[in-house]
């Protein structure tokens, strides 16, 4: 397998970040039109379907490059699970990550990780809303 320079990895995540970003906003589009506005701002309907689809497909991804990754599989990690399903939703990779520390036999980091991410990513966020309104 010959190695990815630089320039073409990046190149990869971000071809496939564009799609991924591309694809989360028309799938929120298409779920707006499908369940109507009142229906998506009560509930977070869009982003949720983005997870467990980025989730499932990221799954797939792994167990595919596991068995059958071969010369370009590489490029497919970079691509499709950093780039595109990256771009669509980092819930995936972190899904593969808690799911790789469980099958380590690390339940008790998983659960550790996803507190500290769970928790953190929230008071980040409000620390930001808290900065800006200040601001305002």
């Amino acid at each position: 397998m010959a190695a990815i320079s630089p320039l073409s990895a990046s190149l990869n995540v971000a071809i496939g970040g564009g799609m991924g970003a591309l694809a989360r906003y028309q799938l929120g589009r298409a779920m707006t039109h499908w369940l109507g506005p009142t229906v998506v701002t009560a509930f977070p309907w869009a982003t949720l379907t983005a997870n467990v689809l980025g989730s499932l497909a990221m799954g797939l991804l792994a167990g595919w490059l596991a068995r059958h990754g071969g010369a370009h599989g590489e490029q497919l990690r970079l691509l499709v699970g950093i780039g595109v399903l990256g771009g669509f939703t980092t819930f995936s990779s972190f899904s593969l990550e808690m799911m790789l520390l469980i099958e380590r036999g690390q339940p008790s980091t998983a659960f550790l990780y996803a507190a500290i991410s769970l928790l953190a990513g929230l008071t980040g966020l409000y620390i930001g809303l808290i900065a800006m309104r200040i601001a305002a």
